[in-house]
């Protein structure tokens, strides 16, 4: 797994910016729904669109996470995208960008989001890599595949 943050430019950003920021759980404004096409407001404006209903277990900030992604600037190019790469990723989640740290723990594997990251959540005024500019709301459409459960 060490391999794999160093390796992709766009993932080792998500985990280098969560480092910055911190990764406890944010509860859901309202009751939490994980109904297809059921949309999700959190704290901090990330917005969580349920696109596939997961039945297995749902992930704690501590947990390590795989999944499928694609990310996308709000003008629609795409940045990143595992399916891409033709291999879902693994990662800590509570290393990531509080987007993905809050976002995912709404979702069940086996179910799929699209989470807008406003800046504040993903990068903010630094952007990332020459890849994200600065204060950039970052689209990403997830697939939460499993979830390895930390004490």
């Amino acid at each position: 797994m060490k391999k794999f943050f160093s390796a992709l430019l766009p993932i080792s950003l998500l985990v280098a910016a969560g480092a910055a920021f911190s990764a406890t759980p944010v509860p859901a404004a309202g009751a939490a729904s994980s109904k297809p096409d059921a949309t999700e407001t959190l704290p901090g404006g990330i917005v969580v669109q349920h696109t596939k209903t997961g039945t297995g277990a749902s992930p704690q900030a501590a947990d390590v996470v795989q999944v499928h992604y694609r990310g996308k600037l709000v003008d629609g190019t795409e940045f990143d995208s595992s399916y891409k790469r033709g291999k879902p990723t693994s990662f800590p989640l509570n290393g990531v960008i509080p987007c993905w740290t809050q976002g995912l723990q709404k979702l069940k594997v086996g179910g799929a989001a699209t989470l807008t990251c406003p800046p504040a959540t993903a990068y903010g005024s630094r952007g990332a890599g020459g890849v994200i500019p600065p204060n950039a709301t970052l689209t990403f459409e997830v697939e939460l595949l499993a979830v390895e459960k930390r004490p």
